[in-house]
């Protein structure tokens, strides 16, 4: 596996940063495997029903959700291929979410988050459909219901 960069380095610092032992994190992500963190401190995170997901941008192809998903939350977005899209909101958002569309998890949660530079879309391995650009860089949890309002609203064929 090829060596992270400086920044990505500084991304995989935050995205451990509610671990105890990041060494963990670490070790899966050389294993080739999305490493499990908590929830609730730096990031929480809504996970988005693939259906919705694509019903929003009009499309499943890869490319096409990575960057329509980029373009409409400017925030990292995890794919666990086939099953839940998760985008990575600012802690407490699970206090406030108020959207039937998707749940959040939140302090006491847990996540496989993938290696800071995987990217590329895989048939199941969780990849970054939109990656984290820099610390701290989040989804907002407005845009994010937003987004899954539109995809209920074309699942329904109720949109404007």
């Amino acid at each position: 596996m090829p060596t992270l960069t400086t920044s990505e380095s500084a991304i995989a610092r935050w995205l451990t940063s509610s671990s105890h032992t990041p060494a963990v994190a670490h070790e899966a992500w050389r294993d080739g495997r999305p490493a499990i963190l908590r929830t609730g401190d730096p990031y929480d995170a809504v996970r988005m029903p693939p259906t919705l997901i694509h019903a929003a941008v009009d499309s499943s192809v890869p490319d096409v959700v990575a960057g329509a998903l980029a373009d409409a939350l400017e925030g990292p977005v995890i794919c666990q291929p086939g099953v839940w899209y998760y985008a990575l909101v600012p802690p407490g958002t699970c206090e406030t979410w108020r959207s039937a569309e998707a749940v959040v998890r939140g302090r006491g949660g847990w996540l496989g988050i993938p290696r800071p530079d995987h990217t590329e879309p895989t048939p199941v391995t969780p990849y970054w459909a939109v990656p984290v650009d820099h610390v701290g860089m989040l989804s907002s949890a407005e845009a994010v219901a937003e987004l899954l309002r539109v995809g209920r609203a074309q699942v329904e064929g109720t949109a404007t």
